[in-house]
């Protein structure tokens, strides 16, 4: 692969909004992707995540709003093919090829010299099964493919949408390294997937969509730091504390014995100056280290609140 210069973002959507029939899918939904990292994009089932990859890739219009890779909607690329690679799903394959005949016809629609086939069959380990048909391949084994396919023109903007799916342990750190390793040369990752822990060790940035809505943009660091805090305490008799914690709005789940509770949205140092000024004597505080499912289940609960979290460099305003 060429290193690429890193440099301003290499995806950039505004205000796109699709709507089927009466159901609103992305709703005026902003965020930028940069180069030189992985940058995940989350959402519970139906937030809307692969309608906006397929609006960012040209395979769907949007109502309005846009989505450009490096400045241009990517069909105005004179070669997209070389701009974005892309796996939205091993459904999307024609089950009578074979893995390579896949391969081949993507090759000769983008003009990649044939040479590059082999290689991206042996970097996804299915250089034994290149003369198998698509049907009778696995599921890991179709990511796979899937994976040798949007690699296979060596691109600058690398597109997957749940690419871990049937991976098995292995696979998943393979693919792991593989993405980290793209994206050093200073290319872009926008990766799709439900696994959040397997999110937590591959993405530096997160965007999280809800009801096609933009909740949450930023790096992984500070938005665990932003989101609420868990702090589980205990002592002999913690009602005081807990009575004071709710008359302010702080939400405490306490323990059926009354000598334990676990209390949210409120640093352990704030906790234990109350619990001085109301004389509760704690016998054990801890908090909670929060990851990235925590985080998640969090912003995309089934509440009301659209609240948009920015971190870091993300200039973009509050969403309705």
């Amino acid at each position: 692969m060429n290193v690429l210069p890193s440099g301003d973002e290499s995806i950039s959507v505004h205000g796109l909004t699709k709507t089927y029939g009466r159901h609103r899918v992305v709703d005026d939904l902003s965020f930028d992707v940069t180069p030189g990292q992985v940058t995940g994009f989350l959402g519970p089932n139906g937030a809307g995540k692969s309608t906006t990859l397929q609006m960012i890739l040209g395979l769907t219009s949007p109502d309005s709003g846009t989505a450009a890779i490096h400045g241009l909607p990517l069909p105005e690329h004179p070669e997209p093919g070389r701009i974005a690679g892309a796996f939205l799903g091993a459904e999307h394959m024609l089950p009578g090829l074979t893995a390579r005949g896949h391969l081949d016809w993507i090759a000769t629609a983008t003009e990649t010299e044939p040479a590059r086939i082999d290689e991206m069959l042996d970097l996804v380990d299915l250089t034994r099964a290149r003369a198998r048909r698509i049907s009778h391949l696995s599921l890991g084994m179709r990511q796979r493919l899937g994976i040798a396919a949007a690699l296979l023109t060596d691109p600058e903007v690398l597109i997957l949408d749940e690419p871990l799916n049937g991976l098995d342990p292995a696979g998943i750190t393979w693919l792991r390294s593989l993405l980290t390793d793209f994206a050093s040369t200073g290319r872009t990752v926008l990766l799709s997937s439900h696994l959040l822990r397997e999110m937590e060790l591959i993405a530096h940035h997160v965007i999280i969509i809800r009801d096609g809505v933009l909740i949450a943009d930023g790096p992984l660091d500070e938005l665990r730091q932003a989101t609420s805090t868990r702090v589980r305490v205990q002592g002999t008799n913690l009602a005081p504390l807990l009575d004071q914690l709710k008359a302010e709005g702080i939400a405490v789940d306490p323990d059926p014995s009354g000598t334990h509770a676990t209390i949210t949205g409120i640093e352990p140092g704030e906790i234990f100056g109350l619990c001085v000024r109301l004389g509760v004597e704690l016998t054990g505080l801890t908090a909670e280290e929060q990851g990235l499912e925590d985080t998640f289940l969090g912003l995309t609960d089934s509440g009301d609140d659209r609240r948009r979290h920015t971190f870091g460099h993300s200039t973009q305003g509050v969403t309705a």
